[in-house]
């Protein structure tokens, strides 16, 4: 089993046409992924290395029997991708596109609410479940089916701890992204780790910035039986400043890598301080 994405997957990308649309997804393709169909209104009836594309996300779906849509579309055109998608009551919607206003972001995830689709994103890498599906830029030969869950705000990280821990393997690996307004947060992805039953323990990467990951340890002290390791990125991060994730920005003491480090600790997740050390600690629990 893997949470939201499987190689049952019908994958569609909005935005096929494009110079990053293309490329993804012709490497989607090699890793797996079951691409059906693609969206681009004014190249519908042409084709992407023969994956059809279509006009709208509904047509798309009605096609092919689409359950997935991954959006590679520019920020100034990405509000009306998703809430599209959305209106198309496809299930499930990972929004790849960095940049788009906080403003729209706000918009489309307000829309979601109570709908059909669950978003994943937006400014994020995707997810993928090794072996079976992948749905987004992650790399996909970096590591292997296994019974480890991962959730992560930052793509880079989300690579790292996938190639660090390559030889226990993953069930599903997920980055929720960085930005202030996201569709899927840590705490939906600990929740679905918790009720998959091929998922043993779950990887659970921060950062600075908010209270996302506070709010994550409430949760997992109430409703986590898993053993859970944690990271937070930005240890050495000046107060005050923006850093990288358009949601990074420390102010005093709240939101800071310590303060949710501790916040962690305290409800029983063993947190590294560096992206190895925390792979370390994954492995000594999946190895003893």
């Amino acid at each position: 089993m893997a949470i939201w994405l499987n190689e049952n997957s019908k994958v569609i990308v909005q935005g096929i046409t494009g110079s990053e649309g293309t490329k993804h997804t012709r490497r989607m393709v090699a890793s797996g992924t079951q691409v059906v169909g693609g969206v681009n209104p004014r190249k519908a009836g042409t084709d992407v290395d023969g994956i059809p594309v279509f006009a709208t996300v509904a047509e798309a779906m009605q096609a092919t029997g689409a359950d997935v849509t991954v959006i590679f579309v520019p920020p100034a055109f990405a509000k009306d991708a998703v809430l599209e998608a959305i209106d198309a009551r496809i299930p499930l919607a990972v929004a790849i596109t960095e940049g788009i206003p906080i403003q729209d972001s706000a918009y489309f995830y307000a829309h979601s609410l109570g709908s059909a689709t669950r978003i994943v994103g937006p400014n994020c890498p995707g997810l993928i479940s090794p072996g079976k599906s992948n749905a987004g830029i992650i790399p996909a030969d970096i590591t292997k089916p296994g019974r480890i869950g991962l959730v992560s705000k930052s793509g880079t990280l989300t690579y790292q701890m996938m190639f660090e821990l390559r030889d226990i393997g993953f069930s599903s690996c997920i980055g929720i992204g960085g930005d202030p307004v996201i569709g899927t947060t840590h705490i939906d992805c600990l929740q679905a780790f918790q009720d998959d039953p091929e998922t043993d323990a779950i990887v659970m990467i921060g950062e600075i910035g908010g209270d996302a990951e506070e709010r994550a340890a409430a949760y997992i002290e109430g409703n986590v039986t898993k053993p859970v390791v944690g990271y937070v990125a930005g240890f050495t991060a000046p107060e005050g400043k923006t850093m990288g994730h358009a949601g990074a920005i420390v102010s005093g003491s709240s939101g800071t890598a310590q303060a949710k480090k501790e916040a962690l600790e305290k409800v029983g997740v063993r947190v590294g301080k560096t992206p190895s050390e925390t792979a370390r600690l994954m492995r000594e629990l999946m190895t003893t």
